[in-house]
Formats: structure tokens, sequence, C-alpha cells
């Protein structure tokens, strides 16, 4: 069994939970587990666990190298963990979409309308008005082919389709540099995201932010360097470097990804 000792501390109690589960049985029945697609921050906190544990192996896998959501793989050490055996199939939602523009939040709603499990669902990747892409668990690929009808109001069909085939769209990214007087998470992710300190702040206070995965609700945190800022539906913000100015002031080189 793998120990729980250390649960009461984590963000995300319940999920690690599940996810130990899933350890032990890979222990017991030396098979190769995988879990539900997870979101980064479950994904971080497990991933931060596990490499602990000397008795068992991970490797996550979402389908493509800057997928967001991934699911895990648990093997014994002596076991082969390859990512070509994650069970991940991509699949092609296709409409016209040129009159009723679906963004990423109605292709999702489609899809769990349908029955199906957030958990069973991976990226969704938009193509505009061609309809969108998806990486789902395999047994769902023909429910949805014959559940999935309508998107808004753009009747879609659905198919599976080659990794070959998927349209990933490489992540921009924005160099940014900003001097500040201090290292505080609402003074530098004001200057790295391009908002109002004020809104900074509301959005901290709101556990809207994450850093390095873990939510911050301090306003005063103090960023360094290597240190990931994330805020939902915003994306990403990375401290590259820190130098210290000859009147004491903190030079942040940042990149931000969207």
């Amino acid at each position: 069994m793998l120990p729980r000792d250390s649960l009461g501390k984590l963000e995300f109690r319940e999920e690690i939970a599940r996810l130990l589960d899933l350890g032990d049985r890979a222990l017991q029945r030396w098979e190769v587990v995988y879990s539900d697609f997870l979101p980064p921050p479950v994904l971080a906190e497990a991933q931060g666990l596990f490499q602990k544990f000397t008795e068992v192996q991970i490797c996550a896998w979402g389908g493509y190298e800057q997928a967001e959501r991934q699911r895990l793989g648990i093997a014994r050490l002596e076991q082969c963990l390859s990512l070509g055996d994650f069970p991940l199939l991509p699949i092609e939602i296709s409409g016209n979409f040129l009159f009723d523009p679906a963004n990423h939040r109605d292709f999702l709603g489609a899809i769990l309308a349908t029955g199906i499990d957030r958990g069973k669902v991976g990226d969704i990747i938009v193509l505009g008005e061609r309809g969108a892409q998806a990486i789902v668990d395999p047994t769902l690929g023909d429910y949805l082919a014959l559940n999935l009808q309508q998107v808004r109001t753009v009747p879609v069909k659905v198919r599976g389709i080659e990794w070959s085939e998927l349209k990933v769209r490489p992540p921009q990214t924005k160099e940014v540099v900003s001097v500040e007087a201090s290292l505080r998470l609402d003074a530098v992710a004001s200057a790295g995201f391009g908002m109002s300190r004020s809104k900074m702040v509301e959005l901290i206070q709101q556990a809207e932010v994450r850093v390095n995965w873990q939510t911050i609700e301090q306003p005063s945190y103090q960023l360094k360097p290597g240190d990931l800022i994330s805020i939902r539906g915003k994306g990403r913000l990375t401290i590259d470097d820190v130098m210290v100015t000859k009147k004491n002031r903190y030079r942040v080189q940042m990149t931000r990804s969207v």
C-alpha cells in the first residue's frame, strides 16, 4: 500500500486519494494503470507526491507535447511505460460554424451534455468555422459519433482521426520586462499579464491565480525565478530571470504564453 499520511496537506485530497488507489492496483496486480484526464494543478500535485515513492514509476501524456489535460500512467518499476500505449483517441467534430461560431466552452458543453464524465475528455482544439478536434478516452469514439449531433445551432459529425491529422497550434509567447519595487505577486503578475494591479489583486483574492499550480490568495506572495503563474483563460507567465538594479529595484524578465 502506498502511504497516505501526507494527504491532509494536499489541496486535491480526493483526486490524489483515487490516484493512490490506482497505484496500489498497479503494485498488487502488476498492471500498468491509467488515470482519467487530469487538469494541470492536480497533475502537478500528483507528480510531486508520486516522485517520493520508490515502488512505482509514473508518466503523464495527453496526446501531444503541449497538452494541458493529461492522463497519468502508473506502473511498477520493472514494467514498461510507453507513451504509445496511453489510452487516447483523437476525434474531429466537424460542422459549418461560419454563421454561428463556437468556442471551447461550447464544444465541451456539447460533449458533456451527452452524459460523458469530464475526466474522460482531454484537450479540445477549436478550428474556427470548421469545428474542433478533441482527445478522449478510446471507449467514447463510437458513442460520440452516435450521440454528439449538434454544437450550438450547428449540426456536427464526429469521427476518429489519425494523430497526424491533429492540428496543434504552437503556443504563442511574448517576452515581457518590467522593473518593480518588489517581487510581490500582484505587482509582477499585473505587469506580465498587462492588467491593472487592482484587477490582479481581485483575481488573487478570488483564488483565480496559481503559482506553480498552487492556489495563492495573498497578493504579497513573493515570487522567484522559475515560478510559473497561471490564470484561467488568460494563459501562463514564467519568471525567467530577476536582476537587482543600481536603485535596488527588481528587473523581472518574463515569458507570457497564450
